[in-house]
């Protein structure tokens, strides 16, 4: 599997035109986070995100969109930035006609609550890229706020629904303190409608924007990040 997902890498990274000497930074990058178990699992259908386009698929475009964002800008730390775009959509479980993924709350739905995830599952898949405190705090607030201006579920530990709730007892205090100081700013009641402070998750949340933009093909498909449904995809 993991021969034939590097073939997809490689096709994406020769529709943005990289060069032989980009593609080797880049995959220098991300390496360590593509050939993880949990990654290559999001290579597979049983993820379609946008239509019939794998999760991990998705967000390799969006990493390789968001370095080339990053690539002359002297005042962004380009590999931040990288590792924002392959973390942001780690969550749980698909969530497309996924009867696994359904919450109580309308708050709770995946478009509010699968960047909380995706944090607590990058921190306990990847420990090592948090042990940096100032580092932390970038990453995690990039993840947090990548779907701005939608906006994302405020920090309540025992209302989120979260699919991977036990992951918050198995992380860090130091870093789930960050996670709830990102969450609480400019929130509304339930929801937090910030953008990320750091300008390398702007970058990201951008890339995202224009990646999803050209892989979004009719409404269903963006309905379901709120419904959970989508009738166009396919069985």
């Amino acid at each position: 599997m993991l021969e034939q997902n590097k073939e997809k890498l490689n096709n994406i990274l020769n529709k943005y035109n990289l060069s032989r000497e980009e593609k080797k930074e880049l995959l220098c990058m991300i390496n360590p986070i593509f050939k993880h178990d949990e990654f290559q699992k999001r290579m597979t259908l049983k993820f379609p995100h946008h239509g019939n386009i794998t999760l991990g698929e998705h967000i390799l475009e969006d990493t390789v969109v968001t370095y080339l964002m990053c690539k002359n800008r002297k005042n962004v730390n380009k590999l931040l930035a990288v590792r924002i775009s392959m973390l942001h959509d780690l969550y749980t479980f698909s969530w497309q006609n996924n009867k696994e993924n359904r919450v109580r709350k309308f708050c709770n739905k995946h478009g509010f609550r699968h960047p909380i995830e995706a944090v607590l599952n990058a921190i306990y898949w990847f420990p090592e890229l948090f042990k940096d405190t100032e580092e932390s705090k970038i990453i995690i607030d990039g993840i947090l706020h990548h779907m701005y201006p939608l906006p994302v579920r405020v920090y309540d530990k025992n209302n989120m629904e979260l699919k991977n709730i036990n992951l918050l007892d198995k992380i860090p205090r130091e870093l789930e303190k960050i996670i709830i100081d990102s969450l609480n700013r400019k929130k509304i009641r339930k929801l937090s409608f910030s953008k990320s402070i750091y300008l390398e998750g702007r970058i990201m949340s951008k890339a995202d924007k224009k990646v999803s933009k050209g892989q979004i093909k009719n409404i269903s498909t963006l309905t379901s990040l709120v419904t959970g449904h989508n009738k166009s995809l396919k069985k």
